[in-house]
């Protein structure tokens, strides 16, 4: 489905982007494991996709830090090539407050991250994207950008950005035959929610119409879609990943 496609996965040493990453390679694409501090677990993914006989390599860099992300897709660049696709997937830390109780200081960090994480991530891919014809890009957002929950304000805020932003690059790019795509997990079972009581885990999954939470490999197979050529007529897309939780 992918052989031979080189693609970037940000926050790729656990969770969503590790299950997306080693079923990239599984699938035939060659993958960078991006990590900002993880260097163990982003090895343990790489050597995960090797030991099956895939091609990876774990490269750090704040993807905030336009050096830092630069440097990675020369990296890139020197070791395969080319990028085909960009799977923006890095999670950027947020306060979990009511907006009464929420200072602006606080609400401001993660609305600013969240967006230059995309803008520097794209900004970075773009030109060679450009200049080949071709490119596929992903945005992990969140079902909370459209159904709000309390205490979630400010990241359910900056998803609902994040979604904004890339309808309009979908609207920019289209005449290179680059694409650019909205996932929308609703509740994942990963690290982000390893606190969040089972009570709530329960309630949520009996409201799903399928029943269950998410799974990182759930959200793995949308992106998979996505980032393959079997979606080559789709730009612009919100698409929710959520057993039903929220229907378009």
């Amino acid at each position: 489905m992918m052989n031979g496609k080189v693609a970037v996965i940000t926050g790729a040493s656990r969770g969503i982007g590790a299950d997306t990453a080693q079923l990239f390679a599984e699938n035939g694409a060659k993958v960078v494991v991006n990590y900002a501090n993880s260097t163990e677990a982003a090895q343990q993914v790489v050597e995960a996709i090797r030991a099956k006989g895939g091609e990876a390599i774990a490269v750090k860099a704040d993807v905030r830090n336009e050096d830092q992300i630069n440097a990675l897709v020369d990296q890139t660049i020197s070791q395969f090539g080319k990028v085909d696709i960009l799977v923006s997937n890095a999670a950027i830390q947020f306060s979990m407050k009511t907006f009464s109780d929420m200072e602006w200081d606080e609400f401001k960090p993660k609305l600013e991250e969240e967006l230059k994480a995309a803008f520097m991530a794209t900004k970075a891919v773009l030109p060679i994207m450009k200049e080949q014809k071709y490119g596929k890009l992903v945005y992990i957002s969140s079902s909370l950008s459209h159904q709000p929950l309390p205490h979630f304000i400010a990241h359910g805020t900056a998803k609902g950005a994040l979604n904004s932003f890339v309808k309009y690059l979908a609207q920019e790019l289209g005449s290179y035959n680059i694409t650019a795509n909205t996932l929308a997990p609703s509740m994942v079972e990963t690290d982000a929610t390893k606190h969040t009581p089972i009570e709530e885990k329960e309630k949520t999954a009996m409201f799903t119409p399928l029943g269950r939470i998410a799974t990182p490999d759930d959200i793995a197979r949308a992106a998979l879609f996505m980032a393959s050529d079997q979606s080559a007529f789709i730009t612009g897309a919100y698409m929710p990943v959520s057993g039903g939780m929220e229907m378009n």
